[in-house]
């Protein structure tokens, strides 16, 4: 088991630093401010590393804005490797109190709905997200309330006779309500990357499948990365969007404090009689955050009933170059007994797929965009989290803005804020 500097267990950070449903939000943290910015022209050449949800979508904003991007990934867009493939993705703004991530996931779907709209592509699903409750109250839920209502948002509140009468497919028993997001869904992950790595291109970006590494830093300024086909490349700024292999990549500055967690993800296989019914019900959390969260997205392109344990910081570290994603029997076991008891005509159903993946993330659970210390034309993008992708179309137009020098940055997603706090392995 991992731990963080003045040894705490990874797993205590559970409900705190590392909370992929709210992360903390520390006092003074949601202000901004202003960092080293880049004056575009129209020659200004950047290069942005990794084109997942947080490289692709910064690539495509920056190109937006009118500089020249050249988009790299080691292994291409939405591969299986990377933290943004996988089949489906949960979308939802329920954040607790925390502004920030609302406002962002708010303008993200929007952007989203942009997007489908210029690639006929259809990659969100607003089906709803189910939020199965033990207490009367909770914490996340009613501080997000009030940013739901303020924003015209609907949910609903349901007794566990009323979700049962609605749900009949889905064990409710055991729990104190259901509460429902109605404007949250799933959106497609793979394809999503994919479509968002066509549209840079269709767009003019220049988009290459080569791994990259940073060259020297010289007069405060990264000169160069070298790429794995022996080629060197130079350019006024860099962007360097790795999901998990971020710490890798520059291991004094995040190397102590963003990690790759390990996860599994299981599909199972539906009765033919009801493949359509478990198809078509909405996402769902299982909100027991005093044992195992586990969460779901039934649609998840025909793949088969996706459901996940969220393991957050508690997950062993993983490589994930060489790291052989291979479920454990264990675990497997155990996400059966839970589906067996929550969707009981799922007992005994077959495993059609597995993935195991990995979340990069960082101590707080917040992401991190920031400028790397000793190379001012060097932005660091990650620390997604486990709840990242959905954001992808905003955060990049946030990085995209920061970088040009047309917004501050906040210091929620800073480097300082680490202050202290070690990954030790």
């Amino acid at each position: 088991m991992s731990t963080i500097s003045e040894n705490k267990p990874l797993h205590t950070l559970h409900q705190a630093e590392l909370a992929t449903f709210a992360p903390e939000v520390k006092a003074g943290f949601q202000e901004k401010v202003k960092s080293v910015a880049i004056i575009p022209s129209l020659h200004t050449h950047i290069v942005v590393i990794g084109a997942g949800a947080f490289g692709g979508w910064t690539a495509l904003q920056l190109l937006r804005q009118g500089l020249q991007v050249t988009l790299l990934d080691a292994w291409g867009a939405g591969n299986s490797r990377s933290s943004s493939g996988d089949e489906t993705r949960v979308i939802r703004c329920m954040y607790g109190a925390n502004q920030m991530y609302f406002d962002l996931t708010l303008r993200a779907i929007s952007l989203w709905q942009d997007f489908e709209k210029q690639t006929s592509k259809k990659l969100l699903f607003k089906t709803g997200l189910l939020w199965f409750l033990y207490q009367p109250h909770d914490e996340t839920i009613d501080a997000a309330l009030p940013l739901l209502e303020k924003n015209g948002l609907s949910y609903e509140k349901m007794s566990v006779q009323e979700a049962e009468n609605r749900y009949p497919a889905i064990h409710v028993a055991d729990l104190n309500h259901v509460f429902l997001e109605k404007e949250a869904g799933y959106l497609k992950a793979r394809e999503s990357c994919q479509a968002v790595a066509e549209a840079f291109v269709q767009e003019g970006g220049i988009y290459t499948q080569l791994s990259a590494l940073p060259g020297k830093i010289e007069g405060n300024k990264l000169k160069e990365i070298q790429l794995s086909d022996g080629n060197t490349l130079q350019a006024d700024a860099y962007v360097f969007a790795c999901g998990p292999w971020l710490g890798q990549l520059f291991p004094e500055v995040t190397g102590h404090i963003l990690y790759s967690a390990r996860q599994e993800v299981y599909y199972f296989g539906t009765p033919a009689a009801q493949s359509s019914l478990f198809e078509n019900l909405p996402v769902w959390i299982d909100w027991n955050i005093q044992d195992t969260v586990y969460y779901g997205i039934p649609g998840s392109t025909h793949r088969g009933f996706k459901t996940a344990y969220d393991r957050k910081g508690g997950g062993e570290l993983f490589d994930p170059t060489h790291g052989e994603r291979i479920i454990t029997k264990a675990e497997l076991d155990r996400a059966k007994a839970f589906l067996a008891h929550r969707f009981p005509a799922l007992k005994g159903a077959p495993l059609t797929e597995s993935r195991v993946c990995q979340y990069p993330n960082s101590p707080d659970g917040n992401f991190l965009v920031d400028i790397h210390p000793q190379a001012s034309n060097t932005w660091l993008i990650g620390g997604g989290s486990g709840h990242g992708f959905k954001m992808g179309p905003a955060l990049g137009e946030m990085a995209a803005q920061i970088i040009l020098g047309q917004q501050n940055l906040p210091t929620l997603f800073s480097l300082n804020r680490f202050g202290n706090f070690t990954v030790v392995h």
